[in-house]
Formats: structure tokens, sequence, C-alpha cells
């Protein structure tokens, strides 16, 4: 009978209307759409989907109290594995990981795990869920307050070390904060609450702590008294591709123009921190952060043009966000590369000077190579564009701390269970991988934990 029941739809603003707030996209279920959803789950003997969790949240179980009415009881079994399931129901790709691994999904629609994760999250905001070992004194430091910094932290702090995390800008959150927008993740509604269930787990987090400018890790070990410590600083470093004209007045790393908007608040008209878009908008690529800064050039008031080099079918970015993008009134221009940043007499941008592509043979990663079509040169007129090309870890904290590899990328080297080439240091997340997915760092962040519980107990 449950699979019968066809998947229950989320409720979303009206795309005109959304395309002009920040306000949430996503509504969610309520209780009664929460109770019908959870009833198409069928329970299997081997949950794949538990599997497919990079943090193992016992799927199933939760689900059944959520089936059951048992509100309070679903959050308690999350709380067993994850700090942020708020944030997690929210952003997590869960059509290539929990839900892509559903049963009911290789014929028909998968149970909406990460819309149940939401509404169970959201219905026990600021209610404390999980329980604390008691204290034992042991000092453990953690870089970075992103979900790797975050999951450790929580992970670590339940079992009853004394956890510090230590964060380089002004509010807790890392990516959280200052790369998602608004309108997918509400900051003081949600990411707020969080940061605080985690603090209350005993967890201290000091921001404007720069490690390796304000203090380094080995002054943290050697002087200090941390017997550990978890670097989960992300990768903040933006690339770009080495064209004419990057430098140019309106040249935008994703990066900067997300953390300007979301963590300085630049779309807010009571904030004395705008930032100019203009009316024309170019994103360079195609992946969550392509389409978080195209949606938010859009939502001040731009003609947003998404410049990527391969077709749709390749855009690595989330498909709800496509779709999202899409019906708002964002315009893909696929098959398409920049070769030139074109300016004015002022320094200013005025246009992208891109050539067409066409697919070639599959690269190394199976996705067919795009190749230039010869005299296909055009210009797309614009004031401001956005490379959204990926990111790297700043190298500052490998600079100033001794016996720390790094790989030809700038990551640092760290095994399966996140041990770094330092005794004693641990790392994981963007840090260690490069970019990657909330959920992913969130791993990282609790397999470190394990490790770090099992190195301080030798």
């Amino acid at each position: 009978m449950a699979n019968r029941i066809p998947r229950v739809a989320v409720r979303e603003q009206d795309p005109q209307v959304r395309a002009k707030n920040f306000e949430e996209v996503c509504y969610g279920y309520n209780r009664e759409e929460a109770m019908l959803e959870a009833s198409r789950c069928l329970h299997c003997k081997n949950p794949r989907c538990v599997g497919a969790c990079p943090v193992s949240i016992k799927i199933p179980d939760f689900i059944a109290k959520v089936a059951e009415g048992d509100i309070k009881g679903a959050a308690a079994i999350i709380a067993e594995d994850s700090s942020l399931p708020a944030v997690c129901g929210r952003v997590c790709p869960q059509e290539t990981q929990c839900e892509g691994s559903c049963v009911l999904g290789v014929k028909g629609e998968p149970v909406a795990i990460g819309k149940l994760e939401r509404f169970v999250a959201d219905e026990n905001l600021g209610k404390a869920s999980a329980t604390v070992a008691p204290a034992n004194g042991i000092k453990v430091a953690v870089v970075g307050s992103g979900p790797a910094g975050l999951a450790c932290a929580s992970d670590l702090a339940k079992w009853g070390y004394d956890v510090t995390i230590f964060e380089a800008l002004h509010k807790a959150g890392g990516v959280l904060e200052y790369g998602i927008p608004e309108f997918r993740l509400p900051k003081d509604k949600v990411l707020k609450h969080e940061i605080e269930e985690v603090r209350r787990l005993g967890v201290k987090i000091e921001t404007d702590v720069i490690i390796g400018k304000t203090v380094t890790i080995d002054s943290l070990m050697d002087e200090e008294g941390f017997k550990a410590v978890f670097i989960g600083s992300g990768a903040g470093l933006p690339k770009f591709m080495g064209i004419p004209g990057e430098n140019l007045c309106g040249v935008f790393s994703a990066n900067e123009f997300l953390t300007r908007n979301n963590l300085m608040k630049a779309w807010r008209e009571d904030y004395l921190t705008p930032i100019h878009a203009g009316k024309k908008v170019c994103v360079v690529g195609g992946g969550n952060v392509a389409m978080d800064a195209a949606r938010t050039a859009l939502r001040l008031g731009a003609e947003v043009h998404i410049v990527y080099r391969r077709t749709e079918a390749e855009l690595p970015a989330r498909k709800e966000e496509v779709h999202h993008a899409a019906e708002e009134g964002i315009i893909f221009d696929m098959l398409t590369n920049p070769v030139e940043v074109l300016g004015d007499e002022k320094g200013w941008v005025r246009a992208l000077r891109c050539i067409k592509m066409e697919l070639g043979e599959p690269d190394e990663s199976g996705r067919r190579s795009p190749v230039a079509i010869p005299g296909s040169e055009f210009e797309i007129e614009t004031e401001t564009v956005i490379m959204a090309l990926g990111t790297s870890p700043n190298p500052l904290i490998s600079k100033t701390t001794q016996g720390l590899e790094i790989t030809r990328r700038g990551c640092l080297v760290a095994d399966e269970n996140g041990a770094t080439t330092r005794p004693g240091v641990f790392a994981g997340g963007d840090a260690v991988t490069g970019a990657a997915t909330v959920i992913l760092a969130m791993g990282a962040g609790r397999t470190a934990a394990k490790a770090i519980d099992e190195y301080l107990k030798k």
C-alpha cells in the first residue's frame, strides 16, 4: 500500500514572486503532509538510504516516528548522527545520496527524505535533543565553524571533550553563513538555532580568530594545552579563468559576491554595505555556487545569464536548483565559453566575449570534453561578471603549521580517518577534498571526531 501513495508535493513560493525577494523558496511540509509522506517508506531490511548518507542517519527509524506523529522521537533519532538537520534537509543533494538509493525510486519517486528531515528539524528548533557525557577536561581545538567543524565539535562535545571552535569571520557558520543565500537557508530562522544547539552541547565558539595570524596551531598545542586539533577551514580561495580582462571593475569571484550579500547583507536596504550588480550579469560556471550567485543577482534586479561550456545535461548543480533558476527567469547560455572580459574607457565591464563550444570525446571523469568552434566568437553585453569556477583551500594554515603536508592543489594531506602528517592534527571537509558538499564535509568531521577520540584514549 505504501508504495502506491504518490510522493507528497512540497509547497513553494510562486516563481514570479520569489524572484523579487529573498524569502525562502520552499515552504516545507506541514504535519499532515509529513506523516502522509512518511507512510510511503517500505522500511527495508537492508536500508540502502542509510549507507548512502555520509553521516549515517538512521533514516527508516526517524521516518517511522514521523508516520506515528512522534516528531520529538524522530528528532532524537536524527540528533544521534546529525548536528545540522534543518540545514541538511534544505541543502543536501538527497537525490544523489539517500533518496538516490531509495527502493521506491527504482520504478517511481523515492521517499522525500530531505523534506522529512527538514520538517522534523524545524519542529524541534531550539529544543535540545542530544545527550552529553560527563566532562573529561581534555581540550580539543576546531579550526573553522563550517559544516565539518560543527559536526566534529558536536560529536566530541557529546563524548565529554572540552571543545573550542576558532572562526576567522565575525559570525559562526562558515560557508553556511557566507555562501548559501537566504532564500535557500534562512540564517536567523534556521542556522542561528542550529549553531546555538552546538553551543548548548558545551562547545565554545571564538570568532575573529584567524589561525595562522591571530594564533597558530603550534601555539594552541604547545602553549595553550589543546591535545588535538581538527582543521575544517574549508576552501575559500577562489579560482579564475586567467583570461584577459578579469581585473576590470565589475568582475567578482562568486565567493566575494555571495559573502557580501549573505554575510554583509548587501541585499538589505537597512545595511550600509550595498553591492552594485547592474542591469545585466553573467555568471560563469554551472555548479550550485553558480546557481546561488545567479539567483542572488536576479533578486538584486539584474537580467542574469549563466554561461557554461557544456550542455544542460552536464550541469553539476542540483537538478532542483537548476529547475528553480529556470523558473525564475535565469537565461542559460550553454556550450559557451568566455575568452575575454571587455571593458569601457573607465575600466568597468561592458561585455563578455565568448566562443561557442561542441562536445568532443569524454574526459577523465567520463564527461564529454567541450571543444571550441573556430570563428564562433560573439559578445554578451553585461555590467558584471561573476566567476563561479570552484575554490581551493587558503594556504595560510599549511604555511604556518609545522609538519603539515599539502597536495599540489593546495589541499591538506589526510588519511581516511582525517589524520594529517602531523601527530594530533586532523582535517576534513573542503580543506582536504577541495570544494564539495555540506553533508560530505559533515561526514568527514564525524569521521575525524572518532579518530580524535581514539587518538586521545591511547
